[in-house]
């Protein structure tokens, strides 16, 4: 790899070059030289009106179905996806047929996965096959390369397992990642409890679902003095509790998905399957306090919440389509477009966040550095269109919509890969 950026706007709080404008030599995988009217005879010139690099964004507790579940998404086209989506590395659920919850398991993630363009940060299963039973050898998958362990899309409704796998991980650093959802309190439901569920005539979703497990785990997170992530948070008291238990100094952080922050519930009033998530799209009072979450640093990142499915599981009615959509190609230019954040800010929750969170390595913009970069052009207007999705599934509600934020390619692993097409 032989690549000149020329004239690129920096973003990145740890480099000495933030927020200026230069050009940026790569060679062999590294950055060679950062500067002014950089001459590189024999480089690849890449030089696009206002374009903009960052370190490599991350984006942790996705569904990628594979192996077991290809016709969803396999390995290559999630990882297409996720380079669409400007991301340089992913950290997927470990919820596939057969799970990951075995060194071996995870070993076929990383074969699978080793030098391509996005890296594979492998979640490890905290139970057997996550069903909440059995604990899983965490310590042998730590070693083959696991970066925190969950039972993924389904949630730990078992209060003793939960505290025993937080104290299992304290051994070696790691993290438990959950969702909150406590089944016992949702009781069937399908979108948030609240006026539109009840003019819908459709069983809704407490939020107290969500919030009592929130308050759960952090307490376990206290007793163990273990590092708790929350996958996915979505209503005001939620990003309350997480607040506080931040300023009593717990090792608790959480994430939010793209969709909660732009979407409230009453989208759904039409019955659109396709903005049946979860966590549910909840009221405007809770998404206001997403939002400010967000800006005082309560949460950690914003997620895609990618969950492949295909047509046959949505294309139903509301009461019986499945939860999820997907989101690999779409987070940065979603929120970009309606939210008033600032390109730091988007790369601080999409690149920085995840990487402290999950003690991850650094990455930097700076001479002599590795060459992990996501690139992108925060003022290009496009059309979302289903035809250039690199995911093999579709269960988008994006579809036709007009977004603000492109991504322009991404850099990895002394690969690189431009999207002009898109």
């Amino acid at each position: 790899m032989h690549l000149l950026l020329k004239q690129v706007h920096i973003i990145d709080p740890a480099s000495e070059f933030n927020g200026q404008q230069k050009d940026i030599l790569l060679k062999d995988g590294k950055i060679a030289s950062i500067g002014t009217k950089i001459s590189a005879p024999g480089a690849e010139v890449v030089e696009e009106a206002g374009l903009h690099v960052s370190p490599g964004w991350v984006d942790i507790g996705l569904q990628i179905a594979d192996p077991g579940l290809e016709h969803r998404e396999d390995m290559d086209t999630a990882l297409a996806a996720a380079a669409r989506g400007g991301y340089t590395a992913i950290a997927p659920f470990p919820n596939t047929e057969p799970v990951i919850h075995t060194k071996a398991a995870l070993n076929y993630w990383n074969n699978r996965s080793r030098g391509q363009l996005v890296d594979v940060l492998p979640i490890g299963a905290m139970t057997l096959d996550c069903k909440g039973k059995d604990i899983t050898e965490m310590i042998d998958m730590h070693r083959a390369g696991a970066i925190a362990f969950s039972d993924g899309e389904h949630s730990t409704q078992n209060n003793g397992m939960m505290m025993r796998a937080l104290q299992y991980v304290k051994a070696f650093g790691g993290t438990i990642i959950n969702r909150p959802f406590d089944h016992s309190i949702s009781g069937g439901g399908h979108l948030h409890e609240g006026l539109i569920s009840t003019q819908m005539g459709i069983m809704g979703i407490s939020h107290l679902a969500e919030e009592l497990m929130v308050m759960r785990d952090i307490n376990l997170a206290a007793y163990t003095d273990s590092k708790l992530h929350i996958h996915g948070v979505s209503t005001a008291a939620s990003v309350d509790l997480v607040r506080q238990a931040k300023a009593d100094g717990l090792e608790v952080s959480c994430s939010v998905p793209a969709l909660n922050l732009v979407f409230e519930d009453k989208v759904l009033a039409g019955f659109d399957a396709l903005y049946k998530v979860l966590p549910p799209l909840r009221e405007r009072s809770d998404r206001e306090a997403l939002l400010a979450g967000l800006i005082d640093g309560t949460i950690d990142m914003v997620i895609s919440n990618h969950v492949p499915l295909e047509e046959e599981r949505k294309k139903l009615e509301f009461a019986y389509a499945d939860f999820g959509a997907i989101g690999l190609e779409s987070t940065y230019a979603l929120i970009n477009t309606h939210l008033s954040l600032s390109s730091e800010q988007i790369v601080d929750l999409m690149a920085i966040g995840p990487r402290k969170v999950f003690a991850l390595e650094a990455v930097t913009i700076a001479e002599n550095s590795s060459a992990e970069l996501s690139l992108f052009i925060p003022g290009t207007e496009w059309t979302f269109e289903l035809s250039k999705l690199a995911s093999k599934s579709r269960n988008t509600p994006l579809s036709g919509k007009p977004l603000k934020g492109k991504v322009f390619g991404v850099i990895n692993n002394s690969k690189s890969h431009f999207f002009k097409d898109q």
